[in-house]
């Protein structure tokens, strides 16, 4: 990989790697729906702080939305602001996690290119680029990609004020906590604090890390990024923000099973491998390196600390959640670029990425296969059923051609073995991006769409029947309320949940059904109340 030298123009390789994460998390931002629970959510919050005027308080369908800080609200609030006219482009919502993973890649390269030359800082980038980790969480309307950069910017500065006892990077580290803080509360100042506490005590240099947490500055710049909503929160909201945010979103996650979110020890062992896709051979190979690396000390001890504690911390937790360990895949990923001249055994490293290429392919038809079946409910079966048709022939030759170049490249006899597993990391961004994921939303979310978009315009009240997709709201462009219909009201639910009378069918697609409660069926339940109090 040829990084050109001074004064030379960088050939077109470089040009194509260094544009590779533009590609990787704007390519067809909106061209799935949003997901629910979590985008729809996010996104539906956004939305109700237009409506209601309110940018300091988060709600969700009118009741009082704890989950999460401010900070990715007002960033979703301002693409909103310039593109809230579109609610059928769904990038509007997720266009702040483009953007944070895309600086994430090139904050990770910058990083990378004073410490291990610029050809392991352009590998980095191009690994966390195609990684499906990632892509998943940064072409999401959700938080978790912004607090993957903050937490990158906080840790790479934090070794920057180790490195070299200097105060502007240390002064900037408790800048990008703060942000974090605002992104997404304690966990911001829990993984700096202890990666470099633990990286500390491992060179027993105990003095640097508390002349840092002394650092009267750095705590004002914490304070001036974090107090003024925090305290407009808590005198806005009072003990419910305590209880709601502080305790519940935070003590309990970690302390219990949240909202049935739950995992062995073991959790983050299984999903981290999946999560590094298709760089998972690299990964297990740098692992064997790891003793050396820490025995090294310096900037490998470091990485490997960082990886490890976001592991540990989190298989501690009571509630998991695989995007959890995303905090810890920074320093994987460098840790990957710096072994990747040592990876032998082409097969071994090129088997996982082939193996997710062809269940890709084959993925329409197991869906078929399970809705012929009688397997799961009926909800389920029935928004399987439309797999095969929504898949199209555009979705097949996609993923068929990501398997065929995969063969090409897996049993090529020639080429260097990590310019092989970068095809193939740029052929599963691009069959994730233009085939897999907008037919997963189609299959998944499609239906719920449809069905908010044919509500839309309809004069009856509308509400959520037994069911909780917050993306109904963003779509109807109108707070739907959670409850049973009353006679006349329209109502968005499951079709398994449907009673066998009283109600007419308006719309019905996959698993999703759109109803009107008749008046008949309140006359009947008084007509049977009454027959029943008779004599």
């Amino acid at each position: 990989m040829a990084d050109g030298t001074p004064g030379q123009k960088p050939d077109a390789r470089i040009l194509l790697l260094f544009a590779l994460p533009l590609a990787a998390f704007l390519l067809r931002l909106g061209g799935a729906p949003l997901f629910d629970v979590d985008e729809g959510a996010f996104s539906e919050a956004t939305r109700e702080m237009f409506e209601r005027g309110d940018f300091l308080s988060t709600y969700l369908d009118g009741a009082h939305r704890f989950d999460k800080p401010i900070l990715i609200y007002w960033l979703q609030a301002a693409s909103y602001l310039c593109f809230g006219g579109m609610l059928d482009v769904e990038w509007v919502f997720r266009l702040p996690s483009a953007l944070a993973a895309i600086a994430w890649c090139y904050a990770t390269w910058h990083f990378a290119r004073h410490r291990f030359g610029p050809e392991t800082a352009l590998a980095a980038l191009a690994v966390i680029a195609t990684a499906l980790g990632p892509f998943v969480i940064g072409r999401a309307a959700t938080a978790d990609a912004l607090l993957n950069l903050l937490l990158a910017l906080a840790l790479f500065d934090a070794w920057r004020y180790l490195e070299s006892r200097r105060r502007a990077p240390l002064l900037r580290c408790y800048a990008w906590i703060g942000l974090g803080a605002l992104a997404k509360g304690p966990i911001a100042l829990i993984v700096p604090g202890a990666v470099t506490f633990l990286y500390c005590a491992s060179r027993k240099d105990w003095r640097i890390w508390l002349h840092a947490l002394r650092d009267v500055r750095g705590w004002l710049i914490f304070a001036a990024l974090t107090a003024p909503w925090y305290g407009a929160a808590l005198a806005i909201h009072g003990q419910n923000f305590i209880d709601g945010f502080i305790l519940k979103h935070n003590v309990e996650r970690f302390t219990g099973t949240l909202e049935g979110h739950a995992g062995s020890l073991f959790y983050y062992i299984a999903f981290t491998p999946l999560l590094l896709l298709p760089w998972t051979g690299p990964f297990i190979a740098s692992l064997c390196q790891a003793k050396a690396d820490f025995a090294a000390s310096g900037l490998r001890r470091y990485l490997w600390i960082w990886a490890g504690f976001v592991i540990v911390f989190f298989s501690l937790s009571g509630t998991k959640l695989p995007h959890y360990a995303l905090y810890g895949t920074t320093p994987l990923f460098l840790l990957i670029a710096v072994h990747r001249d040592e990876l032998r055994r082409p097969l071994a490293h090129l088997a996982a990425p082939g193996i997710f290429l062809a269940l890709l392919v084959c993925l329409p038809a197991i869906c078929t296969l399970l809705a012929a079946s009688d397997a799961g409910d009926t909800y389920y079966r029935a928004q399987f059923a439309e797999a095969g048709l929504r898949a199209g022939a555009a979705y097949y030759v996609i993923c068929g051609a990501a398997l065929f170049f995969w063969l090409a490249a897996a049993f090529a006899p020639r080429g260097a073995l990590w310019n092989r597993l970068l095809a193939i990391a740029v052929l599963q961004i691009l069959a994730l991006a233009l085939a897999f994921k907008p037919w997963l939303g189609a299959v998944l979310q499609g239906p719920v769409k449809e069905a908010a978009l044919f509500v839309r315009e309809r004069s009856e009240p509308v509400v959520a029947w037994k069911l909780a997709l917050p993306s109904i709201s963003v779509y109807r462009d109108a707070v739907t309320p959670s409850r049973a219909p009353e006679p006349g009201e329209v109502a968005i639910t499951r079709i398994d949940r449907v009673p066998e009378r009283g109600f007419e069918t308006l719309f019905r697609r996959g698993g999703i059904a759109v109803v009107r409660k008749s008046a008949a069926t309140e006359l009947d339940s008084r007509g049977d109340a009454a027959g029943e109090t008779a004599p």
